[in-house]
């Protein structure tokens, strides 16, 4: 079984607790279906991006935490599921159910498999 990540993007202005009821209850809906079905290893809702902070390194090692996004992009994650599935058609299918309940996009990548120790 590979573990992926399903996370929704919202655009950066989007406010969590804004969600009409109808939306939150599509989406309540699937965690119990995931919750069920078995697959579900995590979720998790993220702050707003207004709130994040990002670390980096400077070029003489010495690191540079700034308020805001590490990306300037438009969308941010909002949200995700770990999920532990079969197949990546199985992550799709739940990615699909994800991206109706949420009504907002939806990205899909499997987690690397941590190398076997040397025996």
């Amino acid at each position: 079984m590979t573990q992926y990540l399903v996370a929704i993007h919202h655009p950066d202005d989007f406010e969590p607790f804004s969600e009409p009821e109808t939306t939150q209850e599509d989406i309540r809906a699937l965690n119990r279906e995931m919750v069920a079905a078995g697959i579900r290893v995590f979720v998790g809702g993220l702050a707003p991006v207004s709130e994040a902070v990002a670390v980096r390194r400077r070029p003489d090692g010495n690191l540079l935490a700034t308020d805001g996004p590490y990306l300037e992009t438009k969308e941010h994650i909002g949200g995700f599921w770990v999920l532990e599935l079969a197949s990546r058609d199985d992550a799709l299918a739940w990615a699909r159910k994800a991206a109706l309940a949420c009504r907002a996009p939806v990205e899909v990548r499997a987690f690397n498999e941590a190398p076997r120790p040397r025996q």
